[in-house]
């Protein structure tokens, strides 16, 4: 699929899905109950659904302002796409078993599931640091404070990539360790830091965009970008201090 807008279009529509489908299971947890916190329980599909279908959505609106080529940024949405389906199928699938998604070694194929979902986690450090990177390399186009935005945005979705690789490797350790289920709490004291800095790309060019539908001066647009990714900064280092506080 080489048309530019064809591939948004699918990568909206599989974000759309996404969303949906967490929906749905919030739906399934209302009929069906159960715990909301813990390693299974129907939060997770929620959760993932919604983030992963926002998190596609956003980025590749938020792709159309790097200059990353008009061959290399199709292929990457649409390997993006395709992991965002991987990742949420996992996880949901799981949730159906009753069986815990992530750094789950039990069975044979608990173990090709939480290896896939692993592996589905690295193809997205992958991708997002090279649209991040892209980001550094060519000043992003759009109106007043959306170069800033984008930039501040990518920075900060590399706290969330960090952080993500960071649970799953203490995970991993105290799995093989034997220690598991320490593994599943594990990674409670990241997951705000994670969640906080992941969706900095959607929320920073997002307001960008809706200032620039705003009588305001570009100057006094860029100033209400700045502070914001300033103050978003600072949120994601309180979220830093506590992640480490409570580690």
């Amino acid at each position: 699929m080489k048309n530019p807008r064809a591939v948004d279009r699918l990568c909206h529509t599989t974000g759309v899905l996404l969303i949906l489908s967490g929906l749905a299971h919030l739906v399934v947890y209302a009929v069906d109950g159960g715990p909301w916190d813990g390693p299974v329980s129907w939060r997770k599909p929620v959760t993932f659904g919604l983030s992963f279908g926002v998190t596609l959505i956003a980025l590749t609106w938020v792709t159309s302002y790097l200059r990353a080529g008009d061959r290399l940024r199709p292929v990457l949405l649409l390997v993006l796409a395709a992991d965002c389906v991987v990742e949420v199928g996992g996880i949901t699938l799981q949730a159906w078993r009753r069986a815990p998604s992530h750094l789950n070694m039990e069975t044979p194929f608990d173990t090709a599931v939480s290896m896939t979902l692993a592996v589905g986690g690295a193809v997205l450090v992958v991708l997002l640091t090279v649209f991040a990177v892209a980001s550094f390399r060519h000043r992003p186009t759009g109106p007043a404070g959306m170069p800033l935005a984008v930039r501040s945005g990518f920075a900060l979705l590399l706290v969330a990539l960090a952080s993500g690789a960071a649970m799953i490797a203490r995970g991993v350790f105290l799995t093989r360790t034997g220690h598991q289920e320490a593994a599943y709490h594990s990674t409670a004291p990241l997951k705000p830091l994670h969640g906080v800095s992941l969706h900095a790309v959607l929320v920073l060019p997002l307001l960008a965009w809706l200032l620039s539908r705003t009588p305001w001066t570009e100057e006094a647009r860029r100033r209400i970008v700045a502070g914001a990714a300033c103050c978003y900064t600072v949120a994601v280092a309180a979220a830093a201090v506590w992640a480490a506080v409570t580690y």
